[in-house]
Order: C-alpha cells, then sequence, then structure tokens
C-alpha cells in the first residue's frame, strides 16, 4: 500500500453516510480520519469495518485524562487496528508517556501524536484560561513537550509547519488540517469559505508530513476524482 499524504475527514453523524463516501474512494490514494461525532455515533466496529476494506485510520478522539485512564484508551484504540490516535499535548508528559505504554501493550503500533493548541483558539481564548504565550510560543513548547516525551508528531495549522519544522527536525511528524485547494477544482468544489487558502501543494512544501482534507473531497459531486485531482497537484 502505497503512503498517501491524503487523509480524508469523515465528517458525517451516522456510518452509513460514512460508507457511502468511503465506498467511492480507494485505500491505496488516502487516508481516513474520524473524529468524536462519528466515532460517537458509529463506535469501535466502524472502525473496524474500515480497517477491513483496508484503509488506514486516524482516530482523532484527542485523549486528555488521567494518565492511566489515556494509557488504557491508547490500548484499546490501538487493539482497533488504527494506523494513528491522538491525545492533547496540555495534558503533560507523565500522561502522553502513559500513552505510550498503552501502545506498547498493542499487538499493533500505531503512530501517536499530539494536539498542541487548537486551531479555533484565539490569543484572548489562551488569555482567558490563564496562558500568557502567544499562541506560536504556545504550540512550540508544546511541541517540543511532546517530542521529548517520545510522540511521533503533532497535528499543526499551515501556519506552524515551517516554524515547527525548523525547530524539531525532519523525521517528527506533522499533520495538517484546514488544507483547501487553490482553485476550484472537479465540478467546482468550492473553497468553504476560507480567507486564506493554504494548498496541498504549499503546506507539503512547507514541511507538512500529511495532509487533514473533507469538505473539497467528501461534498463533490465525484469524490473520487477530487481526489486524484488534488493528488495529481503534490
Amino acid at each position: 500500500m502505497t503512503d498517501s499524504k491524503i487523509i480524508v475527514a469523515l465528517d458525517y453523524a451516522d456510518a452509513q453516510s460514512a460508507l457511502a463516501l468511503v465506498n467511492q474512494l480507494n485505500p491505496d490514494l488516502c487516508k481516513l480520519k474520524i473524529g468524536k461525532e462519528l466515532f460517537t455515533a458509529a463506535g469501535p466496529q466502524f472502525v473496524e469495518q474500515l480497517v477491513a476494506k483496508n484503509f488506514k485510520v486516524f482516530l482523532d478522539l484527542k485523549y486528555h485524562d488521567i494518565p492511566n485512564t489515556v494509557k488504557k484508551a491508547c490500548e484499546a484504540a490501538a487493539n482497533l487496528g488504527v494506523w494513528m490516535l491522538n491525545v492533547h499535548a496540555s495534558g503533560g508528559t507523565a500522561m502522553m508517556q502513559a500513552a505510550l505504554e498503552g501502545l506498547d501493550k498493542s499487538q499493533q503500533s500505531p503512530y501517536l501524536i499530539a494536539v498542541t493548541v487548537l486551531t479555533s483558539m484565539s490569543q484572548a481564548n489562551l488569555t482567558e484560561i490563564g496562558i500568557e504565550n502567544s499562541i506560536e510560543n504556545q504550540v512550540l513548547k508544546l511541541a517540543s513537550l511532546t517530542q521529548q516525551a517520545g510522540l511521533h508528531g503533532v497535528v499543526s495549522s499551515a501556519l506552524e509547519v515551517t516554524m515547527l519544522r525548523q525547530h524539531l527536525g525532519n523525521e517528527f511528524c506533522l499533520v495538517t488540517p484546514g488544507i483547501r485547494p487553490a482553485q476550484i477544482i472537479v465540478n467546482q468544489v468550492n473553497q468553504d469559505d476560507q480567507s486564506r487558502v493554504v494548498t496541498p501543494h504549499d503546506a507539503l512544501n512547507s514541511g507538512a508530513s500529511y495532509l487533514v482534507i473533507g469538505r473539497p473531497i467528501t461534498q463533490a459531486p465525484n469524490p473520487l476524482k477530487s481526489l486524484e485531482a488534488i493528488l495529481l497537484t503534490i
């Protein structure tokens, strides 16, 4: 199986809708991301169903709890056969290392990455919860902590990729959401009101390892054709 750089976000409320999209895709051309809404609605069995279809699955549940709870959750997630899962770096070193211990107890060896600062958070949001660092400095601080804890990488906005790559080296995995094609592709797929478009090509050139792409593929009239068009640009 090829190591596609595209992770398709399955932002659906139920398994039936997600499967309707998945059945149009090719596991050699993309990976799949399952978040909290779909996992809550469809459960672990749906993850196993996608793994059985030979898709690599990024389980995006962002665990953040006491170390032992996170360790057991990560072990359970790994046993589903996922390719990647994540935790919140703000849980601290002990929690992140416990998460790694959970993976060690599993027969699988998924990537474990961490979320630093959610892309929805503003500087005012950080100040509100008592963090005086700038967003950039907080992201770098938590990403460095993640690397020191032994995890494989972080989720990173496209705005942070260059900085993180410079500080953390070429082997650290950077998974970048919020990617949009620079122009309308395949039957007028739009840019979803993004005011600042970061293209797949530019994100990879900046140092991203994998790109999370949702609506430009999932809401396209022909999702596979849209995926193939994006792959051609990179």
